[in-house]
């Protein structure tokens, strides 16, 4: 018999993929607005502020960290769970900031950035017949791991303010039923910046013990937060270490994104159920990298510094969006800003987007693309876009610069 050409016949995880942007009709590779908007900054020179990743490397300390490790011979398979420097600082850390204290032999898991340890997850507790639920809009891999995992992805919206994004309580209670699973919260959240508030995350932290849901927590940007802005891990409340999942990377904290080192940590029950899934899809990775990182985790004086400069980026940015007429949300943390383009007359984000190179030279992201296709938040959301100010000033001042073309035109 010849082999079988073509695409395959469709099942229940194309079907999800498709509803989540991951295939296109045809059943390929769906090309994303992340993609579009780089590929627009290459061919126009517009000034990127669409991709959240950072124009300067992290501490020289901790790369040269790195590179010690690799002439000391640190080059081949780590150990599955991760090298124990690593999962030990990881600890000492949680027990430093929060007074969590896991253990770093049964509870704490290194993988290959917070994308694996959230796929890992979802794939290892989720299934056909579970509901996940996030806040909307969401990063775009939560909904990916979702539909891999094949259960139904469930939203809460995030609403814009004048001074922060707010979590839908009441459709938070509505959302979490019996058949959810898992609550997979981002906070500090991208896109919006919003922190989610001790009251907000009592809520979440409320549905998931009525419902006995697993909590699965993004917590990348923890230590990126400004105005006195403070992010408390949900795993911290009464009743919650023993039905959480906290994920984190050095990503974002110490400006190594390409290093892809992450972790989670949680209940061993919980964790060794990850790490199953997890052995079959890096099984290791970043050997050199994990000691490096390790060291840097003691360091708590880089991740301030950081937060303290992204601030003054920060207000740089907004300030420059809000004289060129954009509507601003200022962000309690993370890399990103959403402005509103509905003052300067334009309604619609993603066309926004495609012009803004042409009229400004200048590249964001679209938020309706951090949201389900047509949803209300999609559509509530329409007219707003992402920037980030994980640039230098120099660059910022320069796309600032641009931006003032929207108000003059």
């Amino acid at each position: 018999m010849a082999p079988q050409t073509g695409p395959l016949p469709p099942g229940r995880w194309q079907d999800a993929a498709r509803a989540t942007g991951l295939l296109s009709a045809d059943g390929t590779v769906a090309s994303t607005v992340f993609a579009e908007m780089t590929d627009l900054a290459r061919r126009t020179g517009a000034v990127n502020l669409g991709q959240g990743f950072p124009d300067v490397d992290g501490p020289a300390a901790v790369k040269h960290a790195a590179q010690r490790a690799i002439e000391d011979g640190h080059n081949q398979y780590p150990p599955g769970p991760g090298v124990l420097e690593l999962r030990n600082a990881v600890a000492d850390h949680q027990f430093r900031h929060y007074g969590l204290d896991p253990d770093p032999e049964t509870e704490v898991l290194v993988t290959t950035g917070a994308t694996e340890a959230i796929a890992a997850t979802l794939l290892a507790l989720a299934g056909p017949g579970d509901d996940v639920v996030t806040l909307e809009p969401f990063y775009d891999s939560h909904a990916a791991g979702i539909a891999l995992a094949g259960a139904r992805h469930v939203t809460v919206p995030l609403v814009p303010g004048p001074d922060r994004f707010h979590l839908d309580v009441e459709a938070l209670r509505s959302a979490v039923t019996d058949r959810t699973r898992i609550v997979l919260v981002n906070s500090p959240h991208n896109p919006t910046g919003t922190v989610l508030t001790l009251d907000e995350l009592e809520a979440i932290a409320d549905v998931a013990r009525r419902h006995d849901a697993v909590v699965v927590t993004d917590e990348v940007y923890e230590h990126l937060t400004y105005d006195d802005t403070e992010h408390v891990p949900i795993a911290t409340l009464p009743g919650m270490r023993e039905r959480t999942i906290t994920i984190s990377s050095a990503g974002k904290t110490f400006s190594f994104t390409g290093w892809k080192v992450g972790w989670l940590h949680g209940p061993a029950p919980l964790v060794t159920a990850v790490r199953t899934v997890k052995q079959f899809l890096t099984y290791a990775s970043g050997a050199p990298f994990q000691p490096a990182v390790a060291g840097a985790l003691a360091d708590d004086e880089t991740p301030r510094a950081l937060a303290d400069s992204l601030a003054v980026r920060r207000d740089l940015l907004c300030t420059g969006l809000v004289a060129a007429g954009f509507d601003v949300v200022v962000p309690q943390g993370t890399y990103f800003v959403v402005a509103d383009g509905a003052p300067l007359g334009h309604d619609d984000g993603v066309a926004l987007c495609r012009a803004l190179p042409g009229l400004a030279g200048v590249v964001g992201v679209p938020v309706s693309a951090f949201c389900t296709p047509g949803s209300p938040t999609a559509r509530a959301l329409a007219s707003r876009v992402r920037f980030t100010f994980v640039k230098r000033e120099d660059v910022l001042r320069d796309a600032v610069e641009r931006l003032g073309r929207l108000r003059r035109s």
